[in-house]
């Protein structure tokens, strides 16, 4: 199946009452693993890579591995560079070969936010790059402020405009989420999701998706929330497969350890889309 958009997926979703599973990764591997998830549940997936890991991988040697596996795969895949923090690493994203970039400018001013959105989606254009951005600032998890401080959260008022003025893609919005592991439980605003979700024109996407609890990202994709990042999550259950076949035995060396932990890794990314999918969309 060609390489599919991931502003196409995202429609699809919307339509469909299902959410999207985004998942980072870092190398072969972690891509392969989402790829097969897909597969077996017949529903699309968005493989996406952090910036942040190009000391460890170059990124058009991810976007090259993603985008042959996807086009490759029964299931429509979508490939996407996350967290670009500026006008620069988004560009660099589009020549390395990424079909989709986000370029996060919520720690800036509105103003300048709008400003650097709209510079990376007139860019993007030219090259039939799909663009998401981000308006309110998801923080860390780490953080208390970052997802109990409602002044953080996105602007209702503002989204539509934002959209409007930049052309983006698709939205990623803070309504009590934040990256990384929480210091306690997050309590997602369902009543800023829902205002957002008739306010803004275009897909939204929530990030820091590892440790909101279950019923709370159902109640997410029943509002109409399309894009669930999950990062932290994934690579801990990676782990944990790579170290229960180490502790298994593992035959083969590394190659045969890598088999021995994918059902593992497989599992749990079809155990996410399931969860984003309550009314059991597949193709």
């Amino acid at each position: 199946m060609p390489l599919a958009k991931v502003k196409d997926i995202l429609t699809h979703a919307t339509e469909n009452h299902y959410g999207v599973a985004a998942v980072n990764v870092f190398n072969y591997e972690t891509v392969k693993w989402v790829a097969q998830a897909a597969e077996r549940e017949r529903v699309p997936v968005i493989i996406q890579l952090y910036p942040g890991f190009e000391s460890y991988i170059a990124l058009e040697h991810i976007a090259a591995i993603a985008k042959d596996l996807a086009a490759q795969s029964p299931v429509p895949i979508a490939v996407h560079l996350d967290h670009s923090a500026s006008y620069e690493i988004a560009v660099k994203g589009i020549k390395a070969g990424f079909p989709s970039v986000m370029v996060d400018g919520s720690a800036l001013p509105y103003e300048e936010n709008l400003a650097l959105t709209a510079a990376v989606t007139r860019t993007a254009a030219v090259f039939g790059v799909d663009v998401e951005a981000e308006l309110g600032h998801v923080g860390s998890g780490t953080r208390l402020e970052d997802i109990t401080d409602s002044g953080k959260y996105t602007s209702v008022a503002q989204a539509q405009e934002f959209v409007e003025k930049t052309g983006c893609g698709s939205l990623a919005v803070a309504v009590g989420n934040a990256h990384g592991e929480y210091i306690q439980v997050p309590s997602l605003d369902f009543g800023r999701i829902a205002a957002l979700r008739k306010a803004a024109p275009v897909p939204l996407v929530l990030h820091g998706c590892s440790g909101i609890p279950h019923d709370q990202l159902r109640e997410s994709v029943r509002l109409g929330m399309s894009k669930f990042n999950i990062a932290t999550e994934y690579f801990q259950a990676c782990c944990q497969s790579v170290a229960g076949a180490m502790e298994a035995g593992a035959k083969g060396g590394l190659p045969g350890l890598m088999e021995e932990a994918a059902q593992g890794a497989v599992d749990f990314v079809r155990g996410k889309m399931r969860l984003l999918n309550p009314n059991g969309f597949s193709l």
